[in-house]
This record gives C-alpha cells, sequence and structure tokens, in this order.
C-alpha cells in the first residue's frame, strides 16, 4: 500500500511539474517582483523576447534566405525572358508613337528590328549586371535579419503563445504525462528503498 501512495505522490509531483514548466515558458508575460526571495519571475519567451527575436533574424539571413537568393530566384531564366519581351514590347511603342508619321512603315520596322537584334544580344548581359548591382544595393540597404527581428519584437506574446500551444499541443501533453510516469517510476524507486529492510 505504501509502495502504491509513494508511487501515485511522485506520479501527481512529476506531471505538476512539468504542467508548470511548460506554463512558465510564456507565463507571467510581465515580471512579477517576489520580496521574500528579493527576484524577478517572468516567462522565458518574455523574459528573453529581444533576444529571441535577434537570434531568429540572424539565422534566417545566414542560415535560410539571403537577399541575393531572393533577388536571383525573382531573375531567372524564364523571368529573364519575360523581361526582355516586355523591354521590346516597350520600345515597340515608343517607336510606334515617338517616329513621325512620314516615315514609311517599312523603315520603321528595319528599326524595331535593328533593336531587337541589339536586345537579343544585349540584354542578358546587361541583366545579369543589374541584378548584380541591386544584389549589392538591396544587401546593403535590406537587412532580413532586421525585419524579422522587428516583426518577432512587435508580435504579441499572447498570440505567439496560443500559436505555439495549438501546434505542439500533443507533444506537450506527452511532456505533462512523460514527467508523471518519470514522477511514478522514481516513486517506485523510493518506495522499494524505504521498505527494504
Amino acid at each position: 500500500m505504501k509502495l502504491f501512495i509513494l508511487a501515485a505522490v511522485g506520479s501527481i509531483i512529476g506531471w505538476i511539474t512539468n504542467v508548470l514548466a511548460i506554463k512558465f515558458i510564456f507565463r507571467p508575460l510581465e515580471p512579477i517582483h517576489v520580496p521574500l526571495f528579493n527576484m524577478k519571475i517572468q516567462g522565458l519567451i518574455p523574459k528573453r523576447k529581444a533576444e529571441l527575436a535577434q537570434s531568429v533574424g540572424e539565422i534566417v539571413e545566414t542560415e535560410l534566405i539571403s537577399m541575393e537568393e531572393i533577388i536571383d530566384k525573382f531573375v531567372e531564366d524564364e523571368n529573364k525572358s519575360e523581361i526582355i519581351f516586355n523591354i521590346k514590347r516597350k520600345i515597340k511603342k515608343i517607336v510606334d508613337e515617338k517616329l513621325p508619321s512620314f516615315i514609311p512603315s517599312a523603315f520603321k520596322g528595319m528599326i524595331e528590328e535593328y533593336i531587337d537584334e541589339i536586345i537579343d544580344k544585349e540584354a542578358d548581359k546587361a541583366i545579369t549586371e543589374l541584378t548584380e548591382k541591386m544584389i549589392h544595393r538591396a544587401t546593403e540597404k535590406v537587412k532580413i535579419a532586421e525585419i524579422i527581428e522587428e516583426k518577432i519584437n512587435d508580435f504579441e506574446l499572447e498570440k505567439l503563445e496560443e500559436i505555439v500551444l495549438r501546434i505542439a499541443k500533443k507533444e506537450l501533453k506527452h511532456i505533462e504525462i512523460l514527467g508523471a510516469i518519470i514522477g511514478c517510476v522514481i516513486g517506485l524507486i523510493q518506495g522499494i528503498v524505504i521498505l527494504i529492510p
């Protein structure tokens, strides 16, 4: 009977400990001063939100995605051909609008063909050079890490807690149950040690 009671008490203690540990990840949101121990208690995420935001921003920028990759993805070969097509169309429109109407259409057609040839020869190289300049400017001006850090710092903690708990509900329940099981095992071991003469 004593063995069963010690196992049950250990199980309850283990379960409660893990439930509280999970709660203390987010709660309390604001620091609570405990005068008896002269210390402040605050949830892990709220207390270290700024550090977390900075770390996540840096990891995303250095390990996951960079400005170069974003621009390279934007200016892939299929996009280059679309850009070239749009340039040709725009130039054709300008030629049609700006050249005087007394110029024969055959001559206009020759001008457009000549411009098309130049674009076909030079556009790919020009787009690549422009892309490299854009990447250089973008990496100087746009810092993905800073954007992410700012977004995380602006994110409401209650909303973040709700999202994390909704996503990890099953895993967190397993942690609570594991606490109960470990507590039960520890209670059984203590009972055996106490009951052995």
